[in-house]
């Protein structure tokens, strides 16, 4: 009975190990069929994510397609283009070709000849004012003329007599002092209503105020009947034939920076218009906090008459010819923050249409210098040599490719 019982246990244990090693089999089944599924998950993933990143630099286009845009290539060129750098400012004129008009002496303001905005000649007359003592400074003048007229006569008289000693030479010395102090008298009197522009002929209490410089009447600040005081601006005339510009250079362009260096501005509001100047001064001095120096540039009269002192320029100062390698401007296109170029790539034919397929790439780029109508390109990544880039229908590719791929009409 013993050895019954002992032969079912051995029984039992067996069936037990190989039930365990059962499981254990299929454990190891499940974790083998989990892994396997797992990693062709994973290749498939990235299998889309390639194929995914692929097709947000890739366009396609079908032979008609090509046609209709009207797609142009070319090669990457070695051209010679001239180095800028870029600077703000603002056109200004000369001290001397701005003036701020006013009086030498108070008076009542009678009339006003010009309005603001009106080309006015040097010495025309402005405005009028009124003052008494005018006419008290040309008394002086017309009484101090007399005066020396008589003295002259005296004088010529005293000194016959005085050569004949018939007379004391004193009575000749006094004679001669007092036409010398009337003389000095007539011309301090005539020097006072010259600054005034008063005419010394005639009895006028006006003064007329006068243009000092040929050039537009700006802010006019009297009225007719107001006390125009001496010293205060009453009128602003500006020349702006010979406006300039001040440019703010950074301390680290300053190197580059020469006199008679050549440059093109816009206005900043006015973008549409370029406008050339030359440089003719550099200052010595830093302009502000900002580490900038003035850089002076002269402006064409003939460019320079429609514009206004104070207006806002972007400027590019031309600095030196360079050989670079580059693209006609119209194959560089920005997206977002980026600029890419596109590369044509092998062609492709599709299985079923028959028709045959263009494929482009876009190769990001980092631009430099425009001029003459080509751009500057550095690639981030190298390509070939006789790579074949698009000159004419970039932009439209750019739109393909944000569309995801292939671009319908």
């Amino acid at each position: 009975m013993k050895d019954i019982d002992n032969n079912l246990t051995a029984k039992s244990a067996k069936k037990k190990r190989k039930v365990r090693k059962a499981i254990k089999l299929s454990v190891l089944c499940v974790i083998f069929a989990l892994f396997t599924v797992n990693l062709s998950c994973n290749e498939k993933k990235a299998e889309e994510t390639h194929e995914e990143k692929k097709s947000q630099t890739e366009v396609v286009l079908t032979e008609s397609q090509y046609k209709t845009v009207g797609i142009e290539t070319g090669f990457v060129e070695d051209r010679n283009l001239n180095k800028i750098i870029k600077a703000n400012g603002y056109t200004t004129v000369p001290p001397q070709n701005s003036a701020e008009v006013s009086t030498l002496i108070g008076g009542t303001v009678k009339d006003i000849y010009v309005l603001e905005g009106t080309f006015v000649n040097k010495g025309k007359v402005l405005a009028t004012i009124q003052n008494l003592e005018v006419i008290e400074m040309q008394e002086d003048y017309h009484s101090a003329t007399a005066n020396v007229e008589y003295l002259q006569l005296e004088y010529n008289r005293q000194k016959t007599l005085s050569d004949e000693n018939v007379n004391p030479r004193k009575t000749f010395q006094e004679v001669k002092a007092k036409l010398a102090a009337e003389r000095a008298r007539a011309q301090a009197a005539k020097n006072k209503l010259e600054a005034l522009h008063v005419s010394t002929k005639g009895s006028s209490s006006l003064v007329p105020i006068v243009a000092p410089i040929s050039g537009y009447v700006g802010k006019i600040s009297i009225a007719k009947g107001a006390f125009a005081q001496t010293g205060v601006s009453l009128f602003e005339v500006v020349d702006n034939s010979q406006m300039h510009l001040d440019l703010n250079v950074y301390e680290k362009d300053l190197g580059s920076i020469s006199i008679g260096q050549v440059i093109d501005f816009v206005l900043t509001n006015q973008s549409n218009r370029s406008i050339k100047g030359k440089i003719f001064g550099i200052n010595k001095s830093f302009s502000n906090e900002s580490k900038t120096v003035a850089v002076h540039a002269k402006i064409d009269p003939a460019d320079a008459k429609d514009l206004i002192s104070g207006m806002y320029v972007s400027a590019n100062i031309n600095i030196v010819n360079a050989t670079v390698p580059a693209l006609p401007k119209d194959a560089v296109v920005r997206n977002a923050d980026k600029y890419f170029v596109f590369v044509q790539e092998e062609e492709h034919k599709n299985e079923k249409p028959k028709e045959k397929e263009i494929h482009f790439k876009a190769i990001e780029v980092i631009p430099g210098t425009t001029d003459l109508g080509f751009t500057e390109v550095k690639f981030v990544d190298r390509i070939e040599p006789d790579a074949k880039i698009v000159t004419k229908g970039a932009f439209y590719l750019l739109s393909a490719m944000k569309g995801g791929g292939e671009h319908e009409h």
